[in-house]
Protein backbone atom coordinates (compact mmCIF):
# COMPACT_ATOMS: atom_id res chain seq x y z
CA UNK A 1 0.00 0.00 0.00
CA UNK A 2 1.47 3.51 -0.44
CA UNK A 3 2.56 5.45 2.24
CA UNK A 4 -0.15 8.18 3.74
CA UNK A 5 1.51 11.85 4.18
CA UNK A 6 -1.75 13.23 5.70
CA UNK A 7 -4.48 11.75 7.62
CA UNK A 8 -7.91 13.03 6.46
CA UNK A 9 -10.97 12.95 9.11
CA UNK A 10 -12.00 9.75 7.58
CA UNK A 11 -8.83 8.47 8.58
CA UNK A 12 -8.58 9.12 12.24
CA UNK A 13 -12.07 7.55 12.44
CA UNK A 14 -10.57 3.91 10.66
CA UNK A 15 -7.60 4.89 13.43
CA UNK A 16 -10.10 5.49 16.64
CA UNK A 17 -12.02 1.71 14.85
CA UNK A 18 -8.64 -0.02 14.59
CA UNK A 19 -7.21 1.51 18.07
CA UNK A 20 -10.72 0.05 19.83
CA UNK A 21 -10.28 -3.45 17.76
CA UNK A 22 -6.95 -3.60 19.05
CA UNK A 23 -7.33 -3.11 22.72
CA UNK A 24 -10.40 -5.49 22.57
CA UNK A 25 -7.72 -7.98 21.69
CA UNK A 26 -5.13 -7.25 23.77
CA UNK A 27 -7.49 -6.60 26.64
CA UNK A 28 -7.11 -9.89 28.81
CA UNK A 29 -3.15 -9.94 27.73
CA UNK A 30 -2.64 -5.47 29.33
CA UNK A 31 -5.20 -6.59 32.24
CA UNK A 32 -2.91 -9.44 33.45
CA UNK A 33 -0.03 -6.49 33.20
CA UNK A 34 -2.24 -4.66 35.61
CA UNK A 35 -0.34 -4.10 39.16
CA UNK A 36 -0.27 -0.29 39.61
CA UNK A 37 -1.93 1.17 40.89
CA UNK A 38 -3.88 -1.48 42.28
CA UNK A 39 -3.51 -5.03 40.88
CA UNK A 40 -7.04 -5.30 40.30
CA UNK A 41 -6.74 -6.68 36.48
CA UNK A 42 -9.03 -4.93 34.81
CA UNK A 43 -6.59 -1.95 33.04
CA UNK A 44 -7.22 -3.79 29.56
CA UNK A 45 -11.05 -3.53 29.71
CA UNK A 46 -11.38 0.16 31.37
CA UNK A 47 -9.23 1.08 27.84
CA UNK A 48 -11.11 -0.92 25.60
CA UNK A 49 -14.66 0.13 27.25
CA UNK A 50 -13.24 3.83 27.31
CA UNK A 51 -12.78 2.94 23.08
CA UNK A 52 -15.71 1.65 22.92
CA UNK A 53 -17.95 4.27 23.71
CA UNK A 54 -15.77 7.12 20.75
CA UNK A 55 -16.66 4.15 18.61
CA UNK A 56 -20.75 4.90 19.54
CA UNK A 57 -20.03 8.93 19.74
CA UNK A 58 -18.24 8.31 16.33
CA UNK A 59 -21.09 6.69 14.74
CA UNK A 60 -23.49 9.27 15.16
CA UNK A 61 -21.06 12.38 14.00
CA UNK A 62 -20.96 13.61 10.72
CA UNK A 63 -17.92 13.18 8.72
CA UNK A 64 -15.77 16.36 8.62
CA UNK A 65 -12.54 17.06 10.69
CA UNK A 66 -14.98 19.15 13.44
CA UNK A 67 -17.77 16.77 14.19
CA UNK A 68 -15.09 14.29 14.26
CA UNK A 69 -13.04 15.78 16.60
CA UNK A 70 -15.73 16.60 18.84
CA UNK A 71 -17.09 13.28 18.93
CA UNK A 72 -13.11 11.63 19.96
CA UNK A 73 -13.46 14.36 22.50
CA UNK A 74 -16.72 13.99 23.81
CA UNK A 75 -17.25 9.91 23.62
CA UNK A 76 -13.95 9.70 25.47
CA UNK A 77 -15.26 11.62 28.31
CA UNK A 78 -18.31 9.94 28.73
CA UNK A 79 -17.11 6.17 28.59
CA UNK A 80 -13.61 6.72 30.86
CA UNK A 81 -13.22 3.56 32.79
CA UNK A 82 -10.93 3.59 35.21
CA UNK A 83 -8.06 5.50 36.15
CA UNK A 84 -6.13 4.32 32.56
CA UNK A 85 -9.17 5.35 31.06
CA UNK A 86 -9.67 8.15 32.45
CA UNK A 87 -6.30 9.77 31.71
CA UNK A 88 -6.37 7.64 27.93
CA UNK A 89 -9.55 9.89 27.69
CA UNK A 90 -7.34 13.69 28.25
CA UNK A 91 -4.75 11.64 25.59
CA UNK A 92 -7.57 11.98 23.21
CA UNK A 93 -9.10 15.13 24.25
CA UNK A 94 -5.53 16.47 23.72
CA UNK A 95 -5.13 14.97 19.76
CA UNK A 96 -8.50 15.98 18.94
CA UNK A 97 -7.99 19.52 20.56
CA UNK A 98 -4.92 19.78 18.08
CA UNK A 99 -6.23 18.28 15.06
CA UNK A 100 -9.57 20.21 14.83
CA UNK A 101 -8.49 22.79 13.54
CA UNK A 102 -6.79 21.08 11.29
CA UNK A 103 -7.88 20.19 7.39
CA UNK A 104 -5.98 17.13 7.49
CA UNK A 105 -3.35 15.82 9.48
CA UNK A 106 0.49 16.42 8.89
CA UNK A 107 4.15 15.55 10.39
CA UNK A 108 3.85 19.33 12.48
CA UNK A 109 0.24 18.58 13.50
CA UNK A 110 1.44 15.15 14.76
CA UNK A 111 3.62 16.36 16.95
CA UNK A 112 1.83 18.83 18.09
CA UNK A 113 -0.96 17.16 19.37
CA UNK A 114 1.00 14.50 21.21
CA UNK A 115 3.08 17.58 22.93
CA UNK A 116 -1.13 18.16 23.80
CA UNK A 117 -1.84 15.11 25.03
CA UNK A 118 1.32 14.99 27.43
CA UNK A 119 0.47 18.27 28.46
CA UNK A 120 -3.51 17.44 29.14
CA UNK A 121 -2.90 13.77 30.74
CA UNK A 122 0.11 14.81 33.30
CA UNK A 123 -2.07 17.91 34.05
CA UNK A 124 -5.26 15.83 34.81
CA UNK A 125 -3.56 13.87 37.48
CA UNK A 126 -3.40 14.95 40.95
CA UNK A 127 0.12 13.65 41.71
CA UNK A 128 1.55 12.48 38.52
CA UNK A 129 3.43 9.10 38.52
CA UNK A 130 6.49 8.47 36.32
CA UNK A 131 6.95 4.75 34.91
CA UNK A 132 2.99 4.45 33.93
CA UNK A 133 1.46 5.61 31.03
CA UNK A 134 2.46 9.43 31.59
CA UNK A 135 5.80 8.50 30.70
CA UNK A 136 5.09 6.48 27.90
CA UNK A 137 3.11 9.30 26.48
CA UNK A 138 5.04 12.14 27.40
CA UNK A 139 8.71 10.37 25.47
CA UNK A 140 6.80 9.56 22.81
CA UNK A 141 5.83 13.43 22.32
CA UNK A 142 9.13 14.49 22.69
CA UNK A 143 10.55 11.85 20.33
CA UNK A 144 8.06 12.82 17.67
CA UNK A 145 8.85 16.59 18.57
CA UNK A 146 12.83 15.72 17.69
CA UNK A 147 11.80 14.06 14.74
CA UNK A 148 9.67 17.32 13.08
CA UNK A 149 12.69 19.28 14.14
CA UNK A 150 15.33 16.95 12.25
CA UNK A 151 12.87 16.93 8.80
CA UNK A 152 10.84 13.99 9.45
CA UNK A 153 7.14 13.32 7.76
CA UNK A 154 4.18 12.03 8.40
CA UNK A 155 5.83 8.45 8.60
CA UNK A 156 9.07 9.22 10.34
CA UNK A 157 6.95 11.36 12.89
CA UNK A 158 5.08 8.19 13.92
CA UNK A 159 8.16 6.31 13.98
CA UNK A 160 9.92 8.19 16.23
CA UNK A 161 6.61 8.48 18.37
CA UNK A 162 5.97 4.65 18.76
CA UNK A 163 10.12 3.94 19.06
CA UNK A 164 10.77 6.53 22.09
CA UNK A 165 7.35 5.42 23.88
CA UNK A 166 8.73 1.50 23.23
CA UNK A 167 11.84 2.51 25.16
CA UNK A 168 10.14 4.45 27.60
CA UNK A 169 8.11 1.44 28.21
CA UNK A 170 10.81 -0.88 28.68
CA UNK A 171 12.31 1.42 31.28
CA UNK A 172 9.13 1.75 33.43
CA UNK A 173 9.92 -1.25 35.77
CA UNK A 174 13.46 0.86 36.52
CA UNK A 175 10.79 3.49 37.83
CA UNK A 176 8.17 1.96 39.97
CA UNK A 177 9.71 -1.17 41.83
CA UNK A 178 6.14 -3.10 42.05
CA UNK A 179 6.73 -3.19 37.80
CA UNK A 180 9.93 -4.47 38.35
CA UNK A 181 9.06 -7.49 41.23
CA UNK A 182 6.38 -8.27 38.93
CA UNK A 183 8.96 -8.33 35.97
CA UNK A 184 6.09 -6.40 34.05
CA UNK A 185 6.12 -3.03 32.39
CA UNK A 186 3.07 -0.93 32.76
CA UNK A 187 -0.22 -1.66 31.79
CA UNK A 188 -1.54 1.33 30.75
CA UNK A 189 1.62 2.39 28.88
CA UNK A 190 1.46 -1.11 26.68
CA UNK A 191 -2.58 -0.03 25.72
CA UNK A 192 -1.41 3.50 24.82
CA UNK A 193 1.28 1.95 22.44
CA UNK A 194 -1.54 0.54 20.32
CA UNK A 195 -2.81 3.78 19.33
CA UNK A 196 0.69 4.54 18.09
CA UNK A 197 0.75 0.69 16.17
CA UNK A 198 -2.80 0.94 14.46
CA UNK A 199 -1.00 4.32 13.04
CA UNK A 200 1.64 2.91 11.45
CA UNK A 201 -0.67 0.07 10.44
CA UNK A 202 -2.67 2.33 8.53
CA UNK A 203 -0.11 4.88 7.34
CA UNK A 204 2.06 1.89 5.90
CA UNK A 205 0.39 -1.28 6.26
CA UNK A 206 2.62 -2.66 8.89
CA UNK A 207 1.23 -5.27 11.01
CA UNK A 208 -0.10 -4.32 14.81
CA UNK A 209 1.69 -6.56 17.39
CA UNK A 210 0.24 -9.77 19.04
CA UNK A 211 -1.48 -9.92 22.22
CA UNK A 212 1.28 -12.39 23.35
CA UNK A 213 3.97 -9.38 23.04
CA UNK A 214 2.30 -7.64 25.70
CA UNK A 215 3.18 -10.27 28.21
CA UNK A 216 6.72 -10.41 27.07
CA UNK A 217 9.29 -10.46 29.84
CA UNK A 218 6.85 -11.04 32.88
CA UNK A 219 8.18 -13.32 35.34
CA UNK A 220 6.96 -16.92 35.58
CA UNK A 221 5.84 -16.60 38.82
CA UNK A 222 4.79 -13.30 38.28
CA UNK A 223 2.33 -14.81 35.45
CA UNK A 224 1.39 -17.88 37.85
CA UNK A 225 0.45 -15.64 40.47
CA UNK A 226 -1.98 -13.80 37.98
CA UNK A 227 -3.82 -16.82 36.90
CA UNK A 228 -4.30 -18.09 40.53
CA UNK A 229 -5.58 -14.59 41.51
CA UNK A 230 -7.52 -13.24 38.13
CA UNK A 231 -8.42 -16.71 36.33
CA UNK A 232 -11.66 -17.02 37.96
CA UNK A 233 -12.03 -13.21 38.74
CA UNK A 234 -10.33 -13.46 42.50
CA UNK A 235 -7.22 -11.51 43.83
CA UNK A 236 -4.49 -13.49 46.17
CA UNK A 237 -3.03 -11.04 48.77
CA UNK A 238 -3.79 -7.67 49.83
CA UNK A 239 -4.32 -4.46 48.08
CA UNK A 240 -1.86 -1.99 49.07
CA UNK A 241 -3.20 1.37 49.53
CA UNK A 242 -6.65 3.46 49.64
CA UNK A 243 -9.83 1.14 49.69
CA UNK A 244 -12.39 2.53 47.13
CA UNK A 245 -12.03 3.81 43.32
CA UNK A 246 -14.93 6.36 43.14
CA UNK A 247 -16.24 7.72 40.00
CA UNK A 248 -18.55 10.13 39.09
CA UNK A 249 -19.37 12.92 36.14
CA UNK A 250 -19.64 16.04 37.61
CA UNK A 251 -21.15 19.00 36.01
CA UNK A 252 -20.02 22.20 37.31
CA UNK A 253 -18.63 25.48 36.66
CA UNK A 254 -14.96 25.64 35.01
CA UNK A 255 -13.48 27.88 37.73
CA UNK A 256 -14.78 25.60 40.97
CA UNK A 257 -12.56 22.67 39.49
CA UNK A 258 -9.21 23.71 40.89
CA UNK A 259 -10.85 24.18 44.75
CA UNK A 260 -12.64 20.70 43.77
CA UNK A 261 -9.06 19.33 43.23
CA UNK A 262 -7.91 20.63 46.49
CA UNK A 263 -10.55 19.52 48.55
CA UNK A 264 -9.90 15.91 47.22
CA UNK A 265 -5.99 16.11 47.69
CA UNK A 266 -6.84 16.07 51.24
CA UNK A 267 -9.05 12.94 50.89
CA UNK A 268 -7.22 10.30 48.59
CA UNK A 269 -4.90 9.87 45.61
CA UNK A 270 -4.87 8.26 41.76
CA UNK A 271 -6.91 11.57 41.46
CA UNK A 272 -7.52 12.09 37.70
CA UNK A 273 -10.36 15.13 37.01
CA UNK A 274 -10.97 15.34 33.36
CA UNK A 275 -12.72 17.33 30.72
CA UNK A 276 -14.30 20.82 30.34
CA UNK A 277 -17.19 23.41 29.36
CA UNK A 278 -19.15 22.57 32.57
CA UNK A 279 -18.91 18.44 32.60
CA UNK A 280 -16.09 16.85 34.24
CA UNK A 281 -15.42 12.89 34.75
CA UNK A 282 -13.36 12.59 38.19
CA UNK A 283 -11.62 9.52 39.21
CA UNK A 284 -10.33 9.15 43.33
CA UNK A 285 -9.28 6.31 45.44
CA UNK A 286 -10.40 7.01 48.91
CA UNK A 287 -11.02 6.20 51.97
CA UNK A 288 -14.05 8.03 52.59
CA UNK A 289 -16.68 7.91 50.00
CA UNK A 290 -19.29 10.52 51.67
CA UNK A 291 -16.86 13.28 51.86
CA UNK A 292 -15.67 12.00 47.95
CA UNK A 293 -19.23 12.94 46.89
CA UNK A 294 -20.14 15.53 49.28
CA UNK A 295 -16.90 17.56 47.58
CA UNK A 296 -18.84 17.68 43.98
CA UNK A 297 -22.12 18.72 45.47
CA UNK A 298 -20.48 21.10 47.09
CA UNK A 299 -19.57 22.80 43.61
CA UNK A 300 -21.79 21.23 41.05
CA UNK A 301 -24.18 18.01 40.48
CA UNK A 302 -22.62 14.80 40.75
CA UNK A 303 -23.88 11.97 38.59
CA UNK A 304 -23.43 8.19 37.10
CA UNK A 305 -21.66 7.99 40.81
CA UNK A 306 -19.51 4.19 40.68
CA UNK A 307 -17.81 3.01 43.70
CA UNK A 308 -16.11 -0.19 43.52
CA UNK A 309 -14.37 -1.74 46.62
CA UNK A 310 -10.53 -2.49 45.91
CA UNK A 311 -9.68 -4.56 49.25
CA UNK A 312 -8.94 -8.01 48.59
CA UNK A 313 -12.29 -9.86 47.44
CA UNK A 314 -11.69 -13.12 50.04
CA UNK A 315 -11.77 -10.81 53.08
CA UNK A 316 -15.17 -9.24 52.24
CA UNK A 317 -16.13 -12.98 51.41
CA UNK A 318 -15.41 -14.08 54.91
CA UNK A 319 -16.66 -11.19 56.29
CA UNK A 320 -19.85 -11.98 54.60
CA UNK A 321 -19.48 -15.48 55.68
CA UNK A 322 -19.68 -14.42 59.44
CA UNK A 323 -22.74 -12.07 58.58
CA UNK A 324 -24.57 -15.03 57.28
CA UNK A 325 -23.66 -17.49 59.62
CA UNK A 326 -23.93 -15.51 63.13
CA UNK A 327 -27.11 -14.14 64.99
CA UNK A 328 -28.87 -11.75 62.44
CA UNK A 329 -30.76 -8.68 62.67
CA UNK A 330 -28.39 -6.56 64.67
CA UNK A 331 -29.48 -2.88 64.03
CA UNK A 332 -26.11 -1.18 62.99
CA UNK A 333 -26.38 3.13 63.12
CA UNK A 334 -22.34 2.70 62.58
CA UNK A 335 -22.29 6.88 61.43
CA UNK A 336 -23.73 9.13 64.00
CA UNK A 337 -26.09 11.68 62.30
CA UNK A 338 -27.23 14.66 63.50
CA UNK A 339 -31.00 15.13 64.51
CA UNK A 340 -32.83 15.41 61.44
CA UNK A 341 -36.97 15.83 60.66
CA UNK A 342 -37.00 12.72 59.00
CA UNK A 343 -34.66 9.79 58.74
CA UNK A 344 -34.18 6.58 56.99
CA UNK A 345 -34.05 2.96 57.96
CA UNK A 346 -32.73 0.46 55.49
CA UNK A 347 -33.13 -3.26 55.48
CA UNK A 348 -29.78 -5.07 54.08
CA UNK A 349 -26.96 -7.47 54.10
CA UNK A 350 -23.79 -7.48 53.13
CA UNK A 351 -20.66 -4.89 54.35
CA UNK A 352 -21.01 -3.08 51.05
CA UNK A 353 -24.30 -2.73 50.74
CA UNK A 354 -24.61 -1.48 54.64
CA UNK A 355 -22.08 1.18 53.14
CA UNK A 356 -23.65 2.56 50.32
CA UNK A 357 -26.72 3.03 51.87
CA UNK A 358 -24.69 5.30 54.66
CA UNK A 359 -23.58 7.09 52.07
CA UNK A 360 -26.46 8.00 50.84
CA UNK A 361 -28.08 9.22 53.71
CA UNK A 362 -29.71 5.99 55.43
CA UNK A 363 -29.38 6.51 59.67
CA UNK A 364 -29.95 3.17 60.96
CA UNK A 365 -29.12 -0.41 58.93
CA UNK A 366 -30.74 -3.53 60.30
CA UNK A 367 -29.56 -6.31 59.12
CA UNK A 368 -31.67 -9.26 57.12
CA UNK A 369 -32.42 -10.20 53.68
CA UNK A 370 -33.72 -13.46 51.95
CA UNK A 371 -34.18 -16.57 54.62
CA UNK A 372 -32.37 -13.46 57.44
CA UNK A 373 -36.10 -11.62 57.77
CA UNK A 374 -36.43 -8.93 60.79
CA UNK A 375 -39.33 -8.98 63.34
CA UNK A 376 -41.39 -6.43 63.99
CA UNK A 377 -39.78 -5.49 67.26
CA UNK A 378 -36.58 -5.49 65.47
CA UNK A 379 -37.59 -2.93 62.97
CA UNK A 380 -39.61 -1.12 65.78
CA UNK A 381 -36.18 -0.65 67.75
CA UNK A 382 -34.32 0.97 65.04
CA UNK A 383 -36.90 3.43 64.56
CA UNK A 384 -37.11 4.46 67.47
CA UNK A 385 -33.19 4.64 67.44
CA UNK A 386 -33.15 6.79 64.43
CA UNK A 387 -32.29 10.61 64.93
CA UNK A 388 -36.36 12.11 63.48
CA UNK A 389 -39.43 12.43 64.69
CA UNK A 390 -40.34 10.67 61.10
CA UNK A 391 -39.13 8.03 59.65
CA UNK A 392 -39.22 6.22 56.24
CA UNK A 393 -38.54 2.37 55.93
CA UNK A 394 -36.95 0.61 53.14
CA UNK A 395 -37.57 -3.27 53.39
CA UNK A 396 -35.51 -4.17 50.07
CA UNK A 397 -37.59 -7.44 50.25
CA UNK A 398 -41.21 -8.38 49.51
CA UNK A 399 -41.39 -10.38 52.27
CA UNK A 400 -40.47 -7.81 54.74
CA UNK A 401 -42.91 -5.64 53.39
CA UNK A 402 -46.08 -6.61 55.63
CA UNK A 403 -43.83 -6.68 58.56
CA UNK A 404 -42.25 -3.21 57.81
CA UNK A 405 -46.23 -1.95 57.51
CA UNK A 406 -46.57 -2.73 61.08
CA UNK A 407 -44.28 -0.29 62.54
CA UNK A 408 -46.21 2.96 62.34
CA UNK A 409 -49.22 1.90 64.50
CA UNK A 410 -46.45 0.56 67.09
CA UNK A 411 -44.44 3.35 67.76
CA UNK A 412 -45.32 7.68 68.52
CA UNK A 413 -43.24 8.58 65.15
CA UNK A 414 -44.25 8.71 62.02
CA UNK A 415 -43.41 5.76 59.94
CA UNK A 416 -43.85 5.42 55.77
CA UNK A 417 -43.04 2.63 54.27
CA UNK A 418 -41.40 2.56 50.78
CA UNK A 419 -42.44 -0.75 49.29
CA UNK A 420 -38.76 -1.67 47.71
CA UNK A 421 -38.30 -5.59 47.08
CA UNK A 422 -34.69 -5.42 46.42
CA UNK A 423 -31.65 -3.43 46.73
CA UNK A 424 -31.06 -1.44 43.72
CA UNK A 425 -34.64 -0.29 44.27
CA UNK A 426 -33.60 0.93 47.67
CA UNK A 427 -31.10 2.54 46.51
CA UNK A 428 -32.65 4.37 43.37
CA UNK A 429 -35.53 5.47 46.48
CA UNK A 430 -32.92 7.73 48.47
CA UNK A 431 -32.04 9.51 45.29
CA UNK A 432 -35.43 11.62 45.95
CA UNK A 433 -34.77 11.20 50.02
CA UNK A 434 -34.80 14.60 51.49
CA UNK A 435 -33.94 14.69 55.32
CA UNK A 436 -35.48 18.01 55.61
CA UNK A 437 -39.32 17.09 54.86
CA UNK A 438 -41.85 14.82 56.17
CA UNK A 439 -42.25 10.73 56.34
CA UNK A 440 -45.52 11.23 54.07
CA UNK A 441 -43.68 13.09 51.68
CA UNK A 442 -40.62 11.55 51.60
CA UNK A 443 -42.11 7.92 51.01
CA UNK A 444 -43.97 9.38 47.98
CA UNK A 445 -41.33 10.93 46.03
CA UNK A 446 -38.76 8.05 46.88
CA UNK A 447 -41.81 5.44 45.31
CA UNK A 448 -42.05 7.11 42.49
CA UNK A 449 -37.81 7.07 42.15
CA UNK A 450 -37.82 3.58 43.02
CA UNK A 451 -40.75 2.49 40.61
CA UNK A 452 -38.29 3.76 37.76
CA UNK A 453 -35.96 0.54 38.27
CA UNK A 454 -36.18 -2.41 36.59
CA UNK A 455 -34.87 -5.07 39.43
CA UNK A 456 -33.28 -8.36 38.60
CA UNK A 457 -31.35 -11.10 40.47
CA UNK A 458 -29.09 -14.33 40.17
CA UNK A 459 -29.52 -17.06 42.86
CA UNK A 460 -28.55 -21.16 43.13
CA UNK A 461 -31.60 -23.21 43.17
CA UNK A 462 -31.12 -25.71 46.33
CA UNK A 463 -33.76 -28.38 44.93
CA UNK A 464 -34.44 -30.26 41.38
CA UNK A 465 -37.99 -28.13 40.29
CA UNK A 466 -39.81 -27.05 36.75
CA UNK A 467 -40.63 -24.29 35.70
CA UNK A 468 -42.06 -22.47 32.60
CA UNK A 469 -38.08 -21.92 31.80
CA UNK A 470 -38.16 -25.72 31.46
CA UNK A 471 -36.75 -28.37 34.42
CA UNK A 472 -34.60 -26.95 37.04
CA UNK A 473 -31.71 -29.38 38.53
CA UNK A 474 -29.60 -27.92 41.61
CA UNK A 475 -27.15 -25.93 41.88
CA UNK A 476 -28.21 -24.49 38.60
CA UNK A 477 -28.04 -20.49 38.25
CA UNK A 478 -31.67 -18.84 38.30
CA UNK A 479 -31.68 -15.42 36.79
CA UNK A 480 -34.98 -13.77 38.52
CA UNK A 481 -37.30 -10.52 37.72
CA UNK A 482 -40.20 -9.25 38.77
CA UNK A 483 -42.14 -11.57 36.98
CA UNK A 484 -40.75 -14.74 38.00
CA UNK A 485 -37.28 -16.67 36.60
CA UNK A 486 -36.71 -15.28 33.64
CA UNK A 487 -32.93 -17.62 32.95
CA UNK A 488 -31.74 -21.37 34.13
CA UNK A 489 -28.29 -22.12 33.35
CA UNK A 490 -25.86 -24.31 34.78
CA UNK A 491 -23.33 -21.31 33.76
CA UNK A 492 -23.41 -18.18 36.20
CA UNK A 493 -22.07 -16.08 33.62
CA UNK A 494 -24.99 -17.51 30.80
CA UNK A 495 -27.83 -16.80 33.34
CA UNK A 496 -26.68 -13.26 34.20
CA UNK A 497 -26.37 -12.36 30.36
CA UNK A 498 -29.73 -13.93 29.75
CA UNK A 499 -31.43 -12.02 32.56
CA UNK A 500 -29.84 -8.47 31.47
CA UNK A 501 -31.12 -9.31 27.83
CA UNK A 502 -34.49 -9.32 29.11
CA UNK A 503 -34.41 -6.57 31.58
CA UNK A 504 -32.35 -3.82 29.28
CA UNK A 505 -33.73 -2.41 26.54
CA UNK A 506 -32.77 0.16 24.30
CA UNK A 507 -34.84 3.22 26.19
CA UNK A 508 -32.17 2.15 29.21
CA UNK A 509 -29.20 4.19 30.13
CA UNK A 510 -27.75 2.98 33.42
CA UNK A 511 -27.03 -0.80 34.58
CA UNK A 512 -26.09 -1.16 38.42
CA UNK A 513 -24.30 -3.88 39.31
CA UNK A 514 -24.13 -5.07 43.10
CA UNK A 515 -21.77 -8.22 43.58
CA UNK A 516 -22.44 -10.58 46.53
CA UNK A 517 -20.94 -13.72 47.21
CA UNK A 518 -20.37 -15.76 44.67
CA UNK A 519 -19.26 -12.83 41.84
CA UNK A 520 -16.05 -12.70 40.37
CA UNK A 521 -13.87 -9.98 38.71
CA UNK A 522 -14.05 -12.08 35.68
CA UNK A 523 -17.34 -12.47 35.73
CA UNK A 524 -18.51 -8.53 35.96
CA UNK A 525 -15.96 -7.67 33.47
CA UNK A 526 -17.70 -10.18 31.27
CA UNK A 527 -20.74 -8.55 32.07
CA UNK A 528 -19.43 -5.17 31.54
CA UNK A 529 -18.16 -5.56 28.21
CA UNK A 530 -21.89 -7.55 27.16
CA UNK A 531 -23.77 -4.47 28.24
CA UNK A 532 -21.44 -2.14 25.97
CA UNK A 533 -21.51 -4.09 23.25
CA UNK A 534 -25.25 -5.19 23.28
CA UNK A 535 -27.14 -1.94 24.78
CA UNK A 536 -24.63 0.77 22.96
CA UNK A 537 -25.06 3.79 24.97
CA UNK A 538 -25.81 2.30 28.41
CA UNK A 539 -23.83 3.07 31.10
CA UNK A 540 -22.89 -0.34 33.66
CA UNK A 541 -22.50 1.15 37.37
CA UNK A 542 -19.84 -1.35 39.77
CA UNK A 543 -20.38 -1.55 43.28
CA UNK A 544 -19.46 -4.21 45.46
CA UNK A 545 -22.31 -5.13 48.22
CA UNK A 546 -20.94 -8.09 49.60
CA UNK A 547 -24.56 -9.82 49.88
CA UNK A 548 -24.93 -13.68 50.25
CA UNK A 549 -26.97 -15.67 48.13
CA UNK A 550 -27.19 -13.48 45.55
CA UNK A 551 -23.52 -12.91 43.55
CA UNK A 552 -25.24 -9.85 41.32
CA UNK A 553 -28.29 -7.85 42.11
CA UNK A 554 -28.99 -5.42 38.67
CA UNK A 555 -31.12 -2.44 38.57
CA UNK A 556 -31.57 -0.77 35.27
CA UNK A 557 -32.71 2.96 34.79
Amino acid sequence: MPTLELLTAGDLRALISGFADALAAHRETINRLNVYPVPDGDTGTNMALTLASVVTELEGAAPDMDATCHAIAHGSLMGARGNSGVILCQILRGLAGSFKAADAVDARTLADALDAASTAAYGAVGRPVEGTILTVVRVAAESSRAAFDAGADLLGVLEAARAGGGEALAETPEMLPVLKEAGVVDAGGTGLLLLLDVALHLVDGRPVPDPDDDLAGASPEFLEAFEAAHGEGGHEGSLAGLRYEVMYFLEAPDESIAGFKDVWATLGDSIVVVGGDGLWNCHIHTDDIGPAVEAGIDVGKPRGIRVTDLLDEFAELEEERWVREAEPMANEPSIVHEPVPCAVVAVSVGDGVRRIFQSLGVQVVVTGGQTMNPSTAQLLEAVESAPAPDVVLLPNNKNIIPVAEQVDAMTAKTVRVVPTRGVAEGFASLLAYDPGSTAPANAESMAAAAAQVTAGEITRAVRDSSTDRGPIREGDWLGIARDGIIAVDDDLSGAATTLLDRLVGPEHEIVTVIEGEGASQAITRHLEVWVHDNRPGCEVEVHHGGQPLYPYLFGVE
